[in-house]
């Protein structure tokens, strides 16, 4: 390809960054680290405005995989795996041409590598790193439930084997976080969470049902004879998809009700970028988690993504140089590079106890699941007082809140305003499906939300339904954040004494975006609606 231009050239040339940061982000990514990636991380660029950028100085089409015919054989010409890490998918083959859709068109390496493998000279074409990958799953699927079904005709596994199989495989199909199995009176009903919501998907017989129920307590190594107790258990389904399996027993009126939890070992650790972090608050929380010492909050209910946000902290900054020491209830994720330690109660291993071990351990960067009690809490903001880089937890309705929460659980208001850097409060809220998103005029209780923070509001956006989105007009889930940075002055008002209410007006003069107003900006931008904002934030 004649004329090769270099990607940080044409982006400070287009005004979309600086020199300085341009310089900046080259010193400090990683070698092997794309370009585009680090200063998308940082916070310097969106994924949205690179591909405008290298649509317009390029002259390359931007092409929607979701919208075109791809010829799913040409994958297994380069294959999955060098597919998936250089983020491209060859969709069509023409004469002498193959058309491929690039993450970064202007990775030449990868052009001459598709090109060496295929003979065929690439056209490349922009597609977003997402729709890429989603669309490789898609067709890697499809051969395994090929090669799946072929395979349970052929071998005449048991009738159970073959249905907790194929319950499985349609909850990592559906993407789904959750897998419950309900028995009722005269039938037992199978429900799957997805983005966050519960649906019935299929009513199975009651006479499948203690088959069904022994072969998953033999996956998880559990009693089969017991049936009177909870029980907990952990398994790991191997494929070209890892994927954890954590599985609870509970008994019920009508019979063991077991709810399995699905985790997608390679999705769990998501780039910064990809955590909905709004362009300023990803620049800031950077910041926060680059320091060497002090403590960084994450607030929020259970099941609002917290657990992911401290992994992709924690994946950041995971260095050679670092040794970084966890306590978790339970360990999500293993992290290469991580120790990563497991509370047990029954031994006397508590956050606390746990934590007083890690301090002997020379650790530079602690994290603790969760800061329960006063104990736990007063060891960790030591610990972060005393050169330490500590993340945690807390549940608070928002960022401010956290501090009066410490107070309250006795630790001494010094060491929390000396120790403290930032918090960060977030919720999850469904994201339209990119298939069927479709602008509306808002209605005037809209424009009057909407004019009341002082937004400015010309359309908002909806999901129709269709097939993509199984008909709900929503696709995935994304984060809604506040981020509550202590700088001096805030700190000096705390040490006053002043109220709450007086600092998050001071927090929100330095740029702090309430909770509901992230989300409203979101919904404003197309990702959300009004609607599912509302359902997690509420107007002052």
């Amino acid at each position: 390809m004649p004329n090769r231009k270099r990607l940080g050239d044409l982006l400070v040339g287009a005004n979309i960054i600086t020199e300085a940061q341009l310089k900046e982000t080259l010193q400090k990514k990683s070698q092997d680290q794309r370009l585009g990636d680090a200063l998308v991380e940082r916070g310097y660029l969106t994924d949205r405005q690179l591909i405008e950028v290298l649509e317009y100085q390029l002259g390359i089409a931007h092409v929607a995989l979701t919208m075109v015919p791809i010829d799913a054989s040409l994958l297994q010409v380069v294959g999955d795996d060098f597919a998936r890490q250089n983020y491209i998918l060859p969709i069509e083959k023409n004469g002498e041409t193959i058309r491929v859709a690039m993450a970064d068109p202007m990775d030449y390496v990868a052009i001459d590598d598709i090109e060496l493998m295929t003979g065929f000279k690439v056209q490349p074409v922009i597609s977003s790193k997402s729709d890429i990958l989603e669309t490789i799953e898609k067709i890697s699927r499809k051969s395994d439930d090929v090669g799946l079904s072929a395979t349970t005709e052929s071998n005449e596994e048991a009738p159970a084997v073959r249905l907790v199989n194929q319950i499985l495989q349609r909850g990592v199909q559906l993407k789904a976080s959750d897998v419950h199995i309900d028995p009722q009176e005269t039938s037992v009903v199978i429900k799957y969470r997805v983005d966050g919501l519960l649906k019935t998907d299929r009513v199975i017989q009651p006479s499948q049902y203690p088959s069904l129920i022994a072969r998953i307590k033999i996956m998880a190594n559990l009693n089969i004879t017991e049936s009177r107790l909870p029980q907990d258990g952990r398994v790991r389904l191997q494929g070209k998809k890892s994927v954890d399996l954590r599985i609870s027993i509970l008994p019920t009126v009508f019979g063991e009700k077991i709810v399995i939890r699905l985790l997608d070992l390679s999705n769990a650790v998501k780039p910064l970028s990809h955590l909905g972090f709004n362009k300023r608050y990803l620049q800031s929380f950077v910041q926060l988690i680059e320091q060497p010492s002090g403590i960084v909050l994450l607030t929020g209910p259970t099941g609002s993504g917290k657990t992911t946000t401290l992994y992709s902290a924690l994946n950041y900054i995971n260095k050679e140089s670092l040794n970084i020491i966890t306590i978790e209830d339970p360990v999500e994720y293993q992290m290469e590079g991580v120790n990563q330690v497991q509370v047990n109660p029954q031994i006397n291993l508590t956050f606390a106890s746990g934590l007083r071990a890690i301090l002997r351990q020379d650790p530079n960067v602690i994290m603790v699941g969760e800061m329960r009690d006063e104990e736990t809490s007063e060891i960790a903001i030591r610990a972060a007082l005393t050169g330490h880089f500590v993340l945690s937890t807390l549940h608070t309705n928002d960022a401010i809140s956290s501090i009066p929460r410490l107070f309250d659980m006795g630790v001494e208001p010094y060491l929390v305003i000396s120790a403290l850097r930032g918090v960060v409060s977030q919720r999850l809220v469904r994201s339209i499906c990119s298939s069927c998103k479709s602008e509306y005029e808002p209605t005037n209780v809209e424009r009057e939300l909407f004019t009341k923070r002082y937004i400015q509001l010309d359309k908002l956006y909806i999901g129709k339904g269709c097939e993509a989105c199984n008909y709900t007009g929503y696709k995935g889930r994304l984060a809604v954040h506040e981020l509550f940075v202590l700088d001096d002055d805030i700190k000096f008002m705390l040490f006053e004494n002043k109220s709450m209410k007086e600092v998050k007006i001071a927090a929100m003069k330095k740029g702090m975006i309430p909770l509901i107003d992230d989300g409203l900006l979101k919904a404003k931008a197309g990702l959300t609606t009004v609607e599912e904002v509302l359902h997690v934030a509420k107007a002052d």
